[in-house]
């Protein structure tokens, strides 16, 4: 169904990790790396544990950024689910985390998610677009769960 290959308007950037004796620091984001449409307007960290999956899910139009830094190693996929795409119906699987520190911009309509792969409780960044559940949380959520769908078509392996 899906094929793999490359998938428009998503921004996969490896991350420096410049270390001393102090420990180390990772730029996640700059605003002069990244179009205004894409500046976040909040921030989020989540810890997920060793075998555990968030998603798939998608928005109709919030952009997620996400920072992969460890600890741990996750897997990510990606599924593109944007009938005008022209790269609709790909899908993208790649490993990011501690030892390949990763930011990845997700557009909206492409379903993603991802599995901590490694055997630590592993931490995740997000500097999305827009607001969870808008301005003083009062609006619907911007988010459609597929991982409530027994019969989805999205699939981690």
């Amino acid at each position: 169904m899906f094929k793999e290959g490359n998938i428009d308007g998503v921004i996969i950037r490896q991350l420096t990790k410049y270390s001393d004796p102090r420990g180390w620091l990772i730029e996640l984001y700059r605003e002069d790396e990244l179009d205004p449409e894409y500046y976040p307007v909040m921030s989020y960290i989540s810890m997920t544990n060793p075998g555990i999956a968030r998603g798939p899910h998608e928005h109709v139009d919030q952009t997620d950024l996400f920072g992969f830094i460890g600890p741990s190693t996750f897997k990510i996929y990606l599924w593109d689910n944007r009938k005008k795409s022209p790269t609709y119906m790909n899908k993208m699987v790649f490993l990011a985390g501690e030892k390949q520190p990763t930011a990845v911009l997700v557009p909206p309509g492409v379903v993603h998610a991802y599995m901590n792969v490694g055997n630590q409780p592993g931490m995740v960044t997000n500097y999305p677009n827009r607001l969870f559940a808008g301005r003083g949380k009062k609006e619907k959520v911007d988010e459609i769960r597929h991982e409530n769908d027994p019969n989805t078509i999205y699939k981690l392996d």
